[in-house]
């Protein structure tokens, strides 16, 4: 049954019990039930903690392993309509990406500068993820987000190079861990206006969005601001310009491009946070912000990392100043 068939069958019905056979047994509650509902294993995670699903008449743990005769009443209409009702993602054959890796758990994406990695609520379908569906269908219900599946962390759409996807829960599971305990290796390379004074430094400012601009702003702790850490090495200095290696810490919102553009190095071809002091002296229609480097220990321990050249478009700007 289509995940669209599920969801139909299940909003009539308004409230589910399912009686289980012994055949069904043995299984993790939330595992058995993302076959039977039409949403992802995560936001049934939720439920169950919400306590909208239970077992036996009683609220249950996520890891709770079925037994034969067990009784499951799910009673979550209204918020499981509002999950799959509206928000449709569409496969997208026409969406161009390379793939750098791939195992069974994982994709390492190259993506090109321009691409949205996922839809928003207005739903594009011509992003990074409505192309995976078209190749891995698989995906869809993996990740906390319906409308990012299989994504773990994200790259700005101006921005291109690489980026992580998981193909199963587990994987979506042990990495998101990963990059909240800060163990992936993040490697950036950027070009910014200015001569950088220090060939390397620490840019420790927190981030927050800005109201009704749709950009993301510095601001202290005490006012929202989220914590944001920024390393930078200088790999060549130019008449007017610097080449940096950078190494997030945090992964906020535009964290790069908000904390060059604090520091008075805005990044070369960003018109979000272009200043207007800055006079652009380069013909770029897009950020010089290249995700580089992506390192991690993967589920088996072996530590696995992968580089991406800079785009033909960046390189010429390069060659321009040499």
């Amino acid at each position: 049954m289509t995940d669209s068939a599920r969801a139909s069958t299940y909003l009539k019905i308004k409230l589910m019990l399912i009686k289980i056979k012994p055949k069904e047994s043995n299984q993790r509650l939330d595992k058995f039930l993302t076959a039977k509902l039409p949403i992802s294993r995560s936001q049934i995670q939720k439920l169950i903690k919400a306590g909208q699903i239970l077992v036996n008449g009683k609220k249950s743990n996520v890891h709770n392993f079925l037994n034969a005769g067990d009784v499951i009443k799910v009673n979550a209409a209204k918020k499981i309509k509002e999950l799959t009702t509206g928000k449709k993602l569409e496969p997208n054959k026409k969406v161009k990406f390379k793939i750098a890796y791939e195992d069974n758990d994982i994709l390492v994406i190259n993506k090109p500068a321009g691409l949205m990695v996922h839809p928003t609520e207005k739903m594009e379908n011509n992003t990074l993820v409505n192309g995976l569906l078209d190749k891995y269908p698989e995906i869809k219900k993996i990740g906390d987000d319906s409308l990012r599946p299989g994504i773990v962390h994200r790259l700005d759409k101006a921005v291109s190079g690489l980026i992580l996807v998981c193909k199963t829960q587990k994987a979506f599971d042990y990495y998101k861990k990963q990059f909240q305990d800060r163990k992936i290796k993040k490697i950036y390379t950027a070009l910014v206006h200015g001569w950088m004074e220090k060939t390397e430094g620490e840019i420790n400012l927190p981030i927050e969005r800005a109201k009704g601009k749709g950009k993301m702003a510095v601001k202290p702790i005490s006012q929202g601001g989220k914590e944001a850490i920024t390393k930078y090495n200088v790999i060549k200095q130019f008449k007017n310009f610097s080449l940096l290696e950078i190494n997030i810490l945090t992964g906020r919102t535009h964290q790069i491009r908000v904390h060059l553009n604090a520091i008075q190095h805005p990044i070369v071809g960003d018109k979000l946070y272009k200043q207007k002091k800055v006079k652009e002296k380069l013909e770029l229609d897009r950020p010089f912000l290249h995700s580089t480097t992506l390192g991690f220990e993967n589920m088996d321990s072996q530590y696995q990392e992968f580089t991406s050249k800079l785009p033909a478009k960046l390189l010429k700007v390069l060659k321009t100043l040499s």
